[in-house]
């Protein structure tokens, strides 16, 4: 391809996800995922994903986006911001997780995705490609810190300087050629704050995160009746998700609040006290969460989170 078409696609697409409210794009050379690979593998050996056997699944395809596209030649990756002001006024009540104040990120982001794909085939002709956000074996974290958007914590969360890390990514795969971007170096230094302030003791390594410990597993992956007995009282009332290691870093002192209004947090959620969340009916619920990421958790999943942080009778 011609050197001026190659760097007319990549501005267009660069455009488009801007207008499309996305945070920042990258976009790397699709191939191979050489340095994640022994890091997945090791991951899963040790069984540091917990309940999500899902991990387990496609590991060629996670490693390989040639393997999920067809002669994929772009990964196009995306950040969309979801960070908030917004607060649950009782500060006894349970905890959830700022990325499930409103709407499904799934369904809001997809939608974009779809409108982002039609435009790439109108504009550079009969393309094969796919689009994900969090749905697929796709190792969103590595390749949006090949493309240059960031580099991934101690925490494992991609992290960016002028924004903190309350984003989710997404990523379009092509078999288009584009002008790639570079990875830019770690800025996370000295500072172990999220590692020092992880209750459960998620963090065991600087940059490993055992999936297994992570209170944002026991309260949305883990589908067992009973939250093991060791966890009582580490939780910090944390009932859905987790943002203690996010909360505590100091590039989150950056984090500008979102500009998309389906994130906007339902407020009868927020203005929920103590003993609303403890009696919540599974009516309520239906009412109050039908379409957000809280719906993951399902009614009988919530009601056993907030269970287990009541204190021991």
């Amino acid at each position: 391809m011609l050197k001026h078409q190659l760097k007319n696609n990549t501005q267009l697409i660069k455009q488009k996800a801007n207008e499309l409210g996305f945070l920042y794009c990258g976009i790397s050379k699709a191939e191979f995922l050489e340095e994640e690979a022994p890091r997945l593998e090791a991951w899963l050996k040790n069984g540091m994903h917990g309940q999500m056997q899902y991990m387990e699944n496609y590991f060629d395809k996670r490693l390989d986006p040639r393997k999920l596209v067809e002669g994929a030649r772009s990964v196009v990756s995306l950040l969309y911001n979801y960070y908030t002001h917004d607060e649950q006024k009782d500060a006894e009540a349970p905890k959830i997780s700022k990325y499930a104040y409103g709407k499904d990120y799934h369904v809001v982001i997809k939608d974009k995705l779809k409108a982002f794909m039609q435009f790439i085939r109108e504009n550079s002709g009969d393309i094969n490609g796919r689009a994900f956000v969090d749905s697929a074996p796709v190792m969103d974290k590595a390749w949006a810190k090949k493309s240059g958007l960031g580099w991934v914590g101690k925490n494992s969360n991609l992290i960016t300087k002028e924004q903190g890390s309350f984003f989710f990514i997404a990523e379009i795969i092509i078999d288009l050629e584009l002008e790639y971007d570079g990875p830019i170096k770690d800025y996370c230094g000295t500072c172990t704050r999220c590692m020092d302030a992880c209750p459960t003791d998620a963090i065991v390594a600087p940059y490993v995160v055992d999936g297994s410990k992570c209170i944002s597993h026991f309260t949305i992956e883990l589908k067992d009746e009973i939250i093991p007995e060791q966890m009582k009282g580490k939780f910090q009332n944390w009932a859905f998700g987790c943002d203690i290691c996010q909360d505590v870093c100091p590039w989150n002192r950056f984090s500008r609040p979102h500009k998309e209004e389906q994130f906007n947090a339902r407020r009868e959620m927020l203005e929920m006290n103590k003993k609303d969340w403890e009696e919540i009916t599974e009516e309520i619920f239906e009412g109050l969460f039908s379409g957000s990421a809280l719906s993951r958790a399902k009614f009988k999943g919530l009601k056993r989170n907030i269970n287990f942080l009541k204190p021991n009778e």
